[in-house]
């Protein structure tokens, strides 16, 4: 082989190399801009992947919208010992507490959902109220309804009533089948299957928002419940596909953890 063809062979290889690694960079910054389009998907309050858990307690408010308020990211949250009335914490990551004082501004998730099944833990001290709002718009009661016999719609486990604004009253409040609540301090479960209201093409509601099933502490205490509208106090007077899950704040303390979202189908 002649030296003019083995420099040319070199040069030859030498292109090809560097084409290559050219490639490499190109896909691994397409990569990047994929999963940068993913991550900013879900921030940005879109609906995400069917089947996907998705976790919003952690070390951060990072799958919360700003502003958080006075909340805290706590290592454990008890009934304080000397006000029963209150939370006491300890430092640490996992559980989110609203704030030294027990109130302050409502969460809502970055992350917006239609049908869900969903896991919330909580613990309320004593004569203490909160709610989970699904879509921002139905609430599933949170209070210390510890001993009572006959749960109302305002009882732990209870979904709150609507608001006539023009006539001043509730209705279509449901209370829990049975009463299912441990004592103040205990930490509680909810496991939820929520179904989202349908729309035709022309944004018309053909189906109510229905809580298919509420299990507390283990205990189904709702089923098949249509919900005509936006439950009391609800964050949003209309209804959409999609919606934030918001934990209540604003109504006495609470502490949050291990809360996660599964999207379902239809």
């Amino acid at each position: 082989m002649t030296e003019e063809v083995i420099k040319s062979s070199r040069k030859y290889r030498f292109c090809i190399i560097k084409a290559g690694e050219c490639i490499a960079v190109v896909l691994a910054f397409a990569l990047f801009l994929a999963l940068s389009s993913c991550e900013s998907y879900v921030k940005a309050g879109n609906m995400p992947k069917v089947g996907r858990k998705i976790y919003l307690t952690g070390g951060d408010f990072s799958a919360w919208r700003k502003n958080t308020g006075t909340w805290q990211i706590v290592g454990e949250a008890i009934m304080n010992p000397e006000d029963e009335k209150m939370i006491a914490t300890r430092p640490g990551s996992g559980v989110m507490v609203n704030g030294p004082k027990g109130r302050t501004l409502n969460l809502f998730s970055k992350a917006e959902f239609g049908d869900i099944k969903a896991h919330i833990e909580f613990m309320v001290p004593l004569n203490s109220n909160s709610g989970v709002y699904f879509m921002g718009r139905y609430e599933v009661q949170i209070f210390d309804s510890w001993g009572v016999k006959k749960p109302k719609y305002s009882d732990c486990g209870g979904i709150y009533q609507r608001w006539d604004k023009k006539k001043r009253y509730g209705y279509d409040g449901y209370p829990p089948r049975v009463n299912a609540s441990r004592p103040p301090g205990q930490w509680q479960t909810y496991d939820v299957i929520f179904r989202a209201p349908r729309f035709d093409k022309n944004g018309k509601k053909i189906a109510n928002a229905r809580f298919e099933k509420v299990i507390h502490n283990g205990i189904v205490v709702q089923e098949n419940v249509e919900l005509t509208g936006p439950t009391r106090a609800s964050a949003y007077e209309d209804e959409k596909p999609v919606g934030p899950l918001c934990l209540q704040a604003d109504h006495g303390p609470v502490a949050y953890r291990n809360i996660w979202i599964i999207p379902l189908g239809d």
